[in-house]
């Protein structure tokens, strides 16, 4: 049998339902909304924070400051120091306290580029020859390093060790591998004399000279090449991945060959890769200083005399330090002149092309 339902009686108040305790683990969401709200127009308003607490936006900055202050003192610091020698007659003198010598003006950069005189004379001949040893190391490099990544682009068996393997001249240290070009050039027992000339028997029988003369030039620039085109090759590699293999693809659908696929998919698709490294590569061969000094010592012969090796002898051979930081102020005004340039030139290039 069912049991009506109850129902309360004309003119009564029904009873109330019993209100919902709040939870004891905290407020309920409407009151963590209501706090969020206000929290955050306190913040925007400005007002009170904890004592000792840092903006998160600082923290950036912050993080920042210690790789800024040894800059500042690694680089800058020297850099400006440079800058106020270049204005003194600062020779062996005044070593002790450099801040006594006579104060030149613009006398010392006058000496340095006045081909009229042995100082100008020997700095245009040493630049000149810094400009055509870094062309043909940057051509070099980037012609080995681009054609060892495309050959090396697709798997075959022993890739992994053959990229090993071109890596060695990269990793080793620049010193010992450099000291080791050294002892290979030596003329009588050198490695270079004895496979050249006893076992190929090129050159004739008598032994050439490759640390002094005109084959100086050439045997820096073997260095050269040896231990910088490893980078090359590691920024096209990791460049490459990048291309979507669907291009290769469809080209080879449509009939293009190797050569056409390099020409029309791989170089432009390396165009803002290739920027960079030329610049880089362009920078640091202008302003290698071990590899002359390490093949050569302290003097360095005619053909193989860069600028770098140039400002040392001028400094701290003849004991000129005026003279060798006015030099050294205008190979850096010179490299900042040519990446300003390179740096337009290839930005323009590129929204001309975007444009297009």
């Amino acid at each position: 049998m069912t049991s009506a339902p109850m129902t309360s009686a004309p003119g009564t108040v029904p009873p109330a339902t019993a209100p919902q305790s709040a939870s004891p683990a905290g407020p309920t969401a409407a009151g963590r909304t209501a706090g969020g709200v206000v929290a955050r127009l306190r913040r925007s308003l400005g007002g009170p924070r904890r004592p000792g607490r840092v903006r998160r936006g600082a923290l950036p900055y912050l993080l920042l400051l210690p790789a800024l202050l040894l800059e500042l003192l690694v680089h800058l610091v020297p850099m400006v120091m440079g800058i106020l020698m270049s204005f003194r007659r600062l020779t062996q003198f005044f070593i002790r306290d450099w801040s006594r010598a006579p104060w030149t003006g613009f006398d010392n950069y006058e000496l340095a580029v006045d081909v009229n005189r042995p100082v100008g004379k020997a700095l245009l001949d040493s630049f000149l020859t810094t400009c055509l040893f870094t062309f043909l190391s940057v051509a070099l490099c980037w012609l080995l390093g681009t054609a060892a990544a495309v050959f090396t682009q697709h798997s075959f068996r022993g890739r992994g060790l053959l990229r090993a393997l071109f890596f060695v001249p990269y990793a080793l240290p620049a010193y010992a591998a450099v000291i080791t070009w050294a002892f290979m050039f030596q003329r009588d027992n050198g490695l270079v004399n004895h496979v050249v000339h006893d076992q190929l028997g090129l050159g004739g029988a008598e032994h050439t000279f490759w640390l002094i003369g005109d084959n100086s030039f050439w045997a820096m620039l073997t260095v050269s090449v040896w231990k910088s085109w490893p980078f090359a090759f590691l920024i096209v590699t990791a460049a490459l991945q990048n291309i979507p293999r669907d291009l290769y693809e469809a080209a080879a659908l449509d009939g293009a060959g190797v050569w056409q696929q390099i020409r029309r998919i791989t170089l432009p698709s390396l165009g803002a890769v290739n920027q960079v490294l030329v610049l880089v590569l362009f920078l640091w061969t202008f302003n290698d200083f071990n590899t002359p000094f390490l093949l050569f010592g302290r003097s360095a012969p005619e053909a193989a005399d860069l600028v770098s090796i140039h400002i040392y002898q001028s400094s701290f051979v003849t004991w000129n330090f005026g003279t060798g930081s006015a030099m050294s102020v205008l190979l850096l005004l010179f490299l900042l002149l040519v990446t300003a340039a390179y740096l337009f030139l290839t930005g323009r290039g590129r929204k001309d092309a975007d444009a297009r």
